[in-house]
């Protein structure tokens, strides 16, 4: 995969609502191929087509809470390529935007070239959170978004919320978008 042809994939209309006191925009970057489309799969509706382009626009990234940047344990150039994509996000989202490393592909252990040690002592380096996943068997992939909306959540604080309610069901919305075609799993 060469960083020319990369995927970014923005989920539209996609969110978290906390009690309806909560409205999260998240995007997932990174590599194509890396299973960005096979994580949404995992946890709901796959609302974006493929994308080919490195090109980003700051609208893409414009409101975003948080954003997942997604990277194959098989596949060392899209780890090497997450440098890129964070600059992305330095110069498009705003400033305190949530960020979440995710390593996916992690039941491919005998093809794996990433270390989970490596990606997690990057991830600390930068203060992020970091999870290995497997879209394929659902491993963390649930926990990931999860991981997101809290740290949304923990950042935004108690004053952020109409109510000041806070409990601990989620509720997921979601606006399927036409899809172009691509691979998953």
């Amino acid at each position: 995969t060469s960083l020319l042809n990369p995927i970014c994939f923005l989920l539209t209309s996609f969110s978290f609502s906390f009690c309806s006191d909560y409205l999260f925009k998240l995007l997932l970057i990174g590599d194509s191929g890396v299973g960005k489309s096979c994580l949404l799969l995992r946890f709901a509706w796959d609302t974006a087509g493929q994308e080919r382009f490195r090109t980003i626009t700051s609208s893409y990234y414009r409101g975003a809470h948080g954003i997942i940047v997604v990277y194959d344990v098989t596949d060392q150039e899209s780890f090497n390529n997450v440098k890129q994509w964070l600059q992305e996000i330095d110069r498009y989202a705003s400033e305190n935007v949530n960020k979440l490393l995710v390593g996916n592909k992690c039941d491919l252990t005998t093809k794996k070239v990433v270390d989970y040690t490596t990606a997690k002592e990057f991830a600390d380096s930068l203060g992020i959170p970091f999870l290995e996943t497997s879209a394929k068997n659902a491993t963390n992939v649930e926990q990931s978004f999860m991981t997101m909306a809290a740290e949304i959540k923990k950042r935004m604080g108690p004053g952020a919320t109409a109510g000041g309610a806070e409990k601990s069901n989620v509720k997921i919305q979601s606006t399927p978008v036409k899809q172009s075609g691509g691979g998953c799993c």
